[in-house]
């Protein structure tokens, strides 16, 4: 049994093809490449849709649904017709985005077109790299960030070799270029400071260059590092008696001489200098004269170094000696070596008593006293200083006040005075002689002539070339009623001192 209605009859095959051929012409033209560059929206979803599979819609007798996602291709033309239009109508505009804080360079990159890229950038190691000009087309990624290893390379050499700059000290050593080899050994101490070798050898070139101060300096801080090298204590010994310090030197060897023989020559020049020293000091306590300290001391420096100067203590010991012996030359003497002490050091009190003690020994009592007083400025509590000072001041005073009672006709008063004033420094030849002719015009007007006569040849044997108090004494003589004898010493007096009257 059929039932009527179910089965409708087929169409023959030409007519659908024909209806094929008309759908066909109906179909718009494939979109070309240009108007997909101009419609990019719509070209996305093209090829989004060709890149879905394909759908197939199920039919229906009265209307047919199409997914959305069905090619244009495979819809009908009345559907095709219909999203052509739908996509033609302006879409509503987006909502406006909130708006938030931005900084300047965020702002502006957020500005900027897609395919250009900012100039300025960190490459990887975090600089800046500043170029002015925009990058049109794809660029490369930024490499990102990668950590800095240091490098494990060992460290560098110093740019100087202290052994090769010892090595040509000791070829400029050789060659007695001892400048260049100071200079070299330098080098090597800039290097390795606490070189006990390279500081040795610098000291044995400053000894060769007579520079013994230095080498002192250079010898000591290598005894330090190094104090059980003979070699370096050897040489500190030797620079000490170059120096005029034997003593020092003795108890170096004294040090070598604890772990190793030292023999008596090598001792001699420290020993020798020694003992000369010793005997100028010996002297000098014993009151004897002079002349002894003098040539101990002349021994003792002839073991000095070459150019070094004379040490303090010998040359203040000179200068006693010189006061000691109390000649005119001999206080000039004194007065010089005073000088030189000064001409280092101004305020060296000991220099400074020395010139006032040879100033108060040629009767010039008040610079005396200025020099002790500027003495006890620098040193107050320097004894010597203090002493001279007191002896002086008593001294003055007391020839001041015979000096008064012989103005105010008290000669007897005078006498006894200067009397005392005699006592008080028996040692000072010319204050003594002055007051041993003060006190004979005292007797004079006493008529005590034998004892004015007496003081007169006292005052002249202390100071030969005291005229006055020839004077005084022919004046003795011819009041005590010995005009021969008064006229020979007034004869002598002219010739001796032809241009006074």
């Amino acid at each position: 049994m059929v039932l009527p209605g179910i089965f409708k009859p087929r169409k023959s095959s030409q007519s659908s093809s024909k209806k094929a051929t008309k759908s066909r012409e109906h179909l718009p033209n494939p979109p070309s490449r240009r108007s997909l560059s101009k419609s990019p929206t719509k070209s996305l979803k093209e090829s989004e849709s060709r890149s879905q599979p394909r759908k197939l819609s199920s039919r229906s007798n009265s209307r047919h649904t199409f997914n959305a996602d069905t090619h244009p291709l495979n819809l009908p033309p009345e559907e095709r017709e219909r999203r052509r239009s739908a996509m033609s109508v302006p879409t509503d505009p987006p909502p406006p985005a909130m708006e938030v804080e931005q900084d300047d360079d965020a702002s502006s990159a957020s500005s900027s077109p897609p395919n250009r890229v900012s100039a300025s950038y960190s490459d990887a190691n975090g600089s800046i790299n500043d170029n002015d000009t925009d990058m049109e087309g794809p660029t490369s990624p930024v490499p990102p960030p990668h950590r800095f290893k240091p490098s494990t390379s060992p460290p560098a050499k110093p740019a100087l070799d202290p052994e090769e700059c010892k090595a040509m000290g000791n070829k400029y050593f050789k060659n007695q270029d001892y400048v260049k080899a100071i200079a070299e050994y330098t080098k090597a101490l800039s290097v390795e400071p606490q070189s006990a070798t390279y500081l040795s050898n610098r000291a044995a070139a400053f000894m060769s260059a007579n520079r013994f101060e230095e080498a002192l300096a250079d010898s000591k801080q290598a005894q330090e590092l190094d104090p059980q090298n003979a070699k370096i204590l050897y040489r500190l010994a030797r620079i000490y008696v170059n120096l005029g310090r034997p003593s020092e030197a003795v108890d170096v060897l004294d040090q070598i001489a604890t772990f190793q023989t030292v023999t008596a020559g090598e001792r001699a020049a420290a020993t020798t200098m020694q003992t000369h020293v010793k005997q100028a000091e010996d002297a000098l306590q014993r009151g004897t004269t002079g002349s002894m300290v003098l040539h101990a001391l002349d021994q003792a420096e002839r073991a000095l170094g070459p150019g070094v100067d004379k040490p303090r203590k010998w040359q203040l010991m000179r200068g006693e000696a010189y006061l000691k012996m109390g000649n005119v030359n001999s206080l000039g003497d004194a007065q010089g070596v005073a000088m030189s002490l000064l001409r280092k050091n101004s305020k060296d009190p000991e220099a400074l008593v020395l010139r006032g003690r040879a100033l108060y020994a040629q009767g010039e009592n008040d610079k005396a006293l200025q020099h002790f007083r500027e003495a006890l400025n620098c040193d107050p509590d320097y004894k010597d200083g203090v002493k001279y000072l007191r002896l002086v001041q008593k001294l003055e005073r007391m020839k001041e006040e015979g000096n008064t009672a012989f103005k105010t006709n008290k000669f007897r008063q005078a006498v006894e005075l200067y009397g005392q004033a005699l006592e008080v420094d028996p040692n000072n030849k010319a204050i003594n002689s002055k007051l041993h002719q003060n006190r004979a015009m005292a007797l004079i007007k006493l008529k005590d002539y034998k004892s004015a006569i007496s003081d007169c040849d006292r005052a002249i044997a202390l100071d030969g070339t005291y005229t006055k108090a020839r004077k005084t004494r022919a004046r003795a003589l011819g009041e005590s009623g010995n005009w021969d004898e008064a006229v020979r010493e007034y004869k002598a007096i002219a010739e001796a001192n032809p241009s006074e009257p």
